[in-house]
């Protein structure tokens, strides 16, 4: 008669947990390269859509072999070199919630509602016969349910929208998520950010008519979801205002100026 006790099938399950987990383990660290592999492909790939330079059938390494990738001081606006922040290593989201390279937004002041802001950015320099064609930016914010990720292509007179490509969010489906529908993100082109060095540019309600002389600086609100279009607008007033990048646009004209 064979001896079973009671505590053997709760081994047997313990062993086979164990070894499961380990495979689960495994994979993990395994496919973590790749995973991230494939996001910064994905990035790149949203980066490069919103500059309007994304071709199908050209793999995104190529397209992005042009763009030189930097990192920017949001305070002073200034580049910044290798030796200090790597812009290959740098994880910008990451970089917030630390007390080396992030720092707590003020209440007042903290109109997309982040709570934290890294001190260095990460900007994509596009440059076209040795002179600069356009800037990709990184910008965040909150919509009604999650944060709204995305990036913005100026031009290089510094207040004209190239293109833009929001890539991740977790607003409803249908209505704030129509954020990442195209022909939404198309109509972008061509708007104006400042108006007499004010940023003027927002979502409205309703359809823009193009006969208004504020059309340039109005985008179509998001139909059903107007506290995700309010957030558009916020991050908006936040990123490209002196807590944003209005430092870095300053730096470059006073350059422009000075090689003038």
């Amino acid at each position: 008669m064979v001896d079973i006790t009671p505590a053997k099938p709760f081994y047997s399950v313990l062993i086979l947990a164990f070894a499961c987990s380990a495979l689960v383990a495994g994979a993990a660290v395994g496919l973590r390269p790749k995973q991230e592999a494939n996001r910064q492909l994905d990035r790149q790939k949203n980066i490069l859509y919103a500059a309007g330079l994304y071709q199908e059938n050209t793999p995104v390494e190529e397209l992005f072999a042009d763009i030189d990738t930097r990192i920017v001081e949001l305070e002073t606006g200034k580049f910044v070199s290798d030796d200090t922040v790597n812009p290959r290593t740098f994880n910008q989201r990451r970089a917030a919630f630390t007390d080396d390279f992030g720092r707590e937004i003020p209440a007042d002041s903290d109109v997309a509602k982040l709570g934290r802001q890294e001190k260095y950015s990460l900007v994509y320099m596009v440059n076209k016969d040795g002179k600069l064609s356009q800037i990709i930016l990184p910008v965040r914010g909150k919509g009604l349910w999650s944060t709204m990720y995305a990036y913005v292509a100026i031009d290089a007179d510094l207040t004209t929208i190239r293109g833009v490509s929001f890539y991740e969010h977790g607003e409803t489906p249908g209505l704030g998520g129509e954020i990442e529908n195209r022909k939404w993100q198309d109509s972008w082109q061509g708007k104006q950010l400042y108006k007499d060095n004010s940023l003027s540019l927002s979502l409205i309600k309703g359809s823009v008519d193009s006969a208004n002389p504020d059309a340039d600086y109005q985008i179509d609100g998001l139909s059903g979801a107007t506290l995700t279009s309010i957030g558009v607008s916020d991050l908006l007033e936040f990123w490209f205002g002196d807590h944003g990048f209005k430092p870095f646009f300053a730096q470059l004209q006073s350059k422009e100026s000075t090689n003038g």
